[in-house]
């Protein structure tokens, strides 16, 4: 993948190749951002820079060719992926990356974009959570112990960097503080706060913004022959996140079983003030959504938060920033919006929070989500301050 490939975020790459041109190639790297926002593009970009000395400006020198066609199938040997993987009919004990480079390939082609939540449904482990296992940090240290293949650099990029646990962390920090000569560690993480502190402070941070409206709008239209006025309409919404942006373009995103699914909750909350029996549909929802994977209920909770803050920009009359447009009907967002207010939105969004943690942490759902509900029909019934 070439930095071509990559939409927008020119400083970043001027950064990059600029480091790398002048040989002051940082030894731990930490990239984070949304992966709507290109950072594993940019990652991969960035090591086939440094593999296949890039080094013109052009990406496309002669000498080079050999380089850059293995990274077209990300086959080139001195690259190496970590990325989290969970248990499935192929591989059922102790799974590791390498069990699924095939799969990691076809969805990188694919899907460069992607979330963990579309890379879990690739492997088809959504009901589970993944893991970069301890198991996987000795597979990392044992590749990175060998010689470059092509005697210059390796480059290891590490994605999802938030979901190796504490063994796994334990056992790279030495590894990452002090590597192998030539050896480059890229670590792509949306959420860097749940890396360990000792592995942060050892990495180079690069923080990428979302994408401009006009850099998506463009891509839709360049890369997936999308009619100008619909572009910008679905960059707009997709709020500086390209995969969100495909996701509306394809009406995959899963949204709007997740609008339908939001919808029913509040108007059940809204109906049990007063009215006792309306807690059975609550019960009733609450059931539904737990019968998911944890991967897919912490997406709808995380969407849900999403819906109450753009909720809350409509009732404070900052339209310009609302992007969401609900397709169900009888369902407006400006009617709904009044009940959403800074005196209990603080509360809900914690409530959402503290939902997503214990589901993380393989809490009971239904229980989880029935005191998310119940709490709910207090928090809209508040009153503005």
């Amino acid at each position: 993948m070439l930095f071509n490939d990559v939409i927008g975020l020119p400083h970043i790459k001027n950064h990059l190749t600029t480091t790398a041109d002048r040989n002051r190639i940082p030894h731990a790297q930490l990239f984070t951002g949304q992966p709507g926002s290109g950072v594993l593009p940019m990652a991969i970009a960035y090591a086939q820079y440094i593999l296949c000395k890039n080094t013109d400006g052009e990406n496309n020198n002669e000498e080079s060719a050999s380089c850059n066609l293995k990274f077209r199938n990300l086959s080139h040997p001195d690259l190496h992926f970590a990325f989290p993987v969970a248990g499935n009919e192929k591989v059922k004990k102790n799974p590791v990356s390498s069990h699924f480079l095939e799969e990691w390939r076809s969805f990188v082609k694919n899907n460069p974009y992607g979330s963990l939540y579309d890379w879990y449904q690739n492997l088809g482990v959504e009901n589970k959570q993944g893991q970069i296992s301890v198991y996987e940090a000795q597979d990392i240290v044992k590749s990175l112990s060998l010689k470059a293949y092509e005697g210059g650099f390796k480059v290891m990029i590490i994605w999802m960097a938030e979901k190796m646990n504490i063994a796994a962390s334990n056992k790279l920090l030495k590894l990452i503080e002090e590597p192998p000569k030539n050896t480059v560690f890229i670590l792509v993480a949306e959420d860097e706060e749940n890396i360990i502190q000792t592995i942060r402070s050892r990495c180079q941070s690069l923080h990428f913004p979302p994408l401009g409206e006009a850099d998506i709008c463009k891509a839709l239209i360049e890369r997936e022959g999308c009619e100008e006025s619909l572009a910008k309409k679905i960059a707009h919404q997709a709020n500086g996140d390209y995969t969100k942006a495909i996701h509306i373009l394809k009406k995959n995103a899963g949204d709007e079983q997740f609008e339908a699914w939001f919808i029913s909750w509040i108007r059940s909350a809204f109906k049990a003030k007063g009215n006792k029996s309306t807690v059975l549909e609550l019960v009733a929802w609450s059931e539904e959504i737990a019968a998911l994977g944890r991967e897919t209920q912490k997406s709808f909770l995380l969407y849900c938060m999403d819906f109450f803050r753009q909720s809350l920009l409509m009732n404070y009359k900052a339209k310009t920033l609302v992007y969401l447009e609900p397709t169900a009907e009888k369902f407006k967002l400006e009617n709904f919006a009044p009940f959403v207010h800074g005196n209990n939105i603080m509360e809900i969004t914690d409530a959402l929070e503290k939902a997503i943690y214990h589901i993380e942490r393989n809490g009971n759902a239904k229980i989880i989500l029935t005191d998310l509900s119940i709490k709910l029909t207090r928090f809209l019934h508040k009153k503005a301050a």
